[in-house]
């Protein structure tokens, strides 16, 4: 539980509004109503805060296809890591097809979020509480729906766009609208949102969406629309918009020490200078609350001990991205790719350093389970995952700023600042080991730009979707696969044979998932993604 966010944590752990409807009560002898519709339902304050918990809670699937898991490893498989011992017939290897379950799930998981919006904003000026605050959850659910639709058509190019609550079961198919429509919907609703949400000092906490939260997802969301595939280059003025606007909010600031922003996630404490928007995770599983994650254990540092922290150390970091850091950013490279590993002899476990060229034996350090306080369970944890953080907003106003009016003394700024701090330096003081070289061109800038986005933001879940914006995911991929099967230490043991699979894997289908097999076969309006 985090330390300032029980209500948050509580919130979002508590019970469904949504699953409850059309569910009912079991005494049979009861004379009045004895199921929840929405005619009977969003009469109360608590009643509007609970559909507002369900429209948030489909950010955490009890299965880990969302942001408990998948979203920042399996479902986002880029050259940050690849995954032990898996080569073959798996997601981890970029190996799938429209049958797959996953697959399935994170097509789906997405759509119940959206219907419990639309039944939310169906509903929401019925409730009589303050009328601020009944606008600032309608806009939360604006913001969430729009934020389902982007994850949608990030991850599966157009989609329907349903923008009413499912009514019936014979409710009339829809078909898969121009992606540039599903993007004005997403921009609609996000804006709309901006006018309506609170601003973080209201909450004190991230775990719900806030005024610069939003404007942050909307840079992000001008910045791909920017890129690939959409390419309306008119969008990085408004990336560069929005960015301008969290940085002049004065809301937000970068954490000076760059590793205790995954020890606050690991401890339980929100911190929303850096961290402008977080999925909340509760719980370990044990009892009756499931909203707990796996960070810090998917994309954790091996280690037997449950007692300190289990992980199987899923997640190996690629070679590419420790020597990204080179040989002067080591503390956040340190951090970053945990230079040990728990090993236990004799019944004691403790840590082991790895060796100069063990380097591919190396897991994600991050989030380090030796931090979490209170009880530990083995494969669950309450460490909350970032969503966007400040860093991210700055590197994303140099990228806008370099494309908008080239590598200004202003973007030079905003990506220096975030080097200087993972260099341990103050953030407003040139530094000559920090800072990026002075005289680069447009292209130069832009490149320099995007390693640094790998540096700042790995096992974040943004790298594949930056690599597809940029329409780099194919080309990275397959040299990233063939470099590993070609360098990669055969002895002890023989990365070659397996580690660069994932990215040798990868051709032109890739940059999107497949329309799956559930939604194909009932809905025949709706067609394939192209290569599946």
């Amino acid at each position: 539980m985090k330390r300032s966010t029980s209500t948050m944590k509580r919130f979002l752990a508590g019970c469904l509004l949504v699953s409850l409807l059309g569910s009912s009560c079991t005494k049979l002898l009861d004379k009045g109503p004895d199921f929840v519709t929405p005619d009977t339902y969003f009469n109360t304050e608590d009643q509007l805060m609970n559909s507002l918990n369900g429209v948030y809670n489909r950010m955490i699937d009890t299965y880990g296809r969302m942001y408990s898991r998948g979203l920042f490893s399996y479902l986002v498989v880029s050259d940050e890591a690849f995954f032990k011992n898996i080569s073959i017939n798996n997601l981890r290897v970029n190996v799938m097809d429209a049958a797959d379950l996953d697959i399935s799930r994170v097509w789906e998981i997405p759509y119940e979020g959206i219907n419990r919006a639309n039944l939310l904003l169906e509903n929401v000026d019925r409730v009589n509480m303050d009328t601020r605050q009944r606008d600032a959850i309608k806009g939360e659910a604006l913001f969430m729906r729009g934020y389902y639709y982007y994850l949608l058509a990030d991850l599966f190019g157009p989609v329907p766009l349903k923008l009413t609550s499912t009514q019936s079961a014979n409710d009339a198919y829809l078909p898969r609208s121009p992606l540039a429509d599903v993007y004005a919907q997403i921009v609609s609703d996000m804006k709309q949102a901006e006018e309506l949400v609170n601003e973080i000092d209201y909450f004190k906490y991230n775990e719900r969406i806030s005024k610069t939260g939003v404007q942050a997802m909307l840079a992000r969301v001008f910045l791909k629309m920017a890129g690939e595939p959409l390419k309306d280059l008119s969008k990085y003025e408004e990336a560069l918009t929005y960015a301008n606007k969290v940085i002049q909010s004065g809301k937000h600031s970068l954490n000076t020490n760059f590793k205790q922003i995954f020890i606050n996630h690991s401890q339980d404490i929100n911190e929303t200078k850096e961290c402008i928007w977080e999925v909340g995770m509760y719980g370990n599983k044990i009892g009756n609350i499931d909203q707990a994650g796996w960070v810090g254990v998917e994309n954790g540092i091996e280690c037997p001990d449950e007692s300190i922290g289990y992980s199987g150390g899923a997640m190996r970091t690629t070679a590419k991205l420790y020597d990204l850091f080179g040989t002067k950013d080591t503390i956040r490279r340190d951090w970053s790719i945990a230079p040990y590993k728990f090993v236990t002899a004799s019944g004691v476990t403790s840590k082991s350093n790895f060796t100069a060229i063990q380097i591919y034996d190396r897991n994600p350090g991050k989030w380090r389970r030796e931090y979490e306080t209170g009880t530990k369970a083995r494969s669950y944890n309450s460490t909350n995952f970032p969503m966007i953080r400040y860093s991210d907003v700055l590197l994303m106003k140099a990228e806008a700023e370099n494309y908008v009016h080239g590598a200004t003394a202003e973007a030079y700024e905003a990506i220096n600042m975030v080097r200087r701090r993972g260099f341990g330096k103050p953030v407003d003081a040139p530094d000559v080991d920090a800072d990026v070289p002075a005289g680069l061109d447009q292209v130069e800038f832009q490149e320099f730009l995007q390693n640094e986005r790998l540096r700042e933001l790995c096992f974040e879940g943004i790298r594949k979707h930056d690599l597809i914006r940029w329409g780099l995911y194919v080309s990275v991929m397959n040299e990233l696969g063939n470099t590993i099967s070609t360098t990669a230490p055969t002895s002890p043991t023989n990365y070659r044979s397996y580690a660069g699979n994932a990215g040798k894997n990868v051709t032109a289908r890739n940059v999107l998932f497949p329309i799956p097999n559930t939604e194909i076969t009932v809905n025949k309006l709706v067609y394939q993604n192209p290569g599946w």
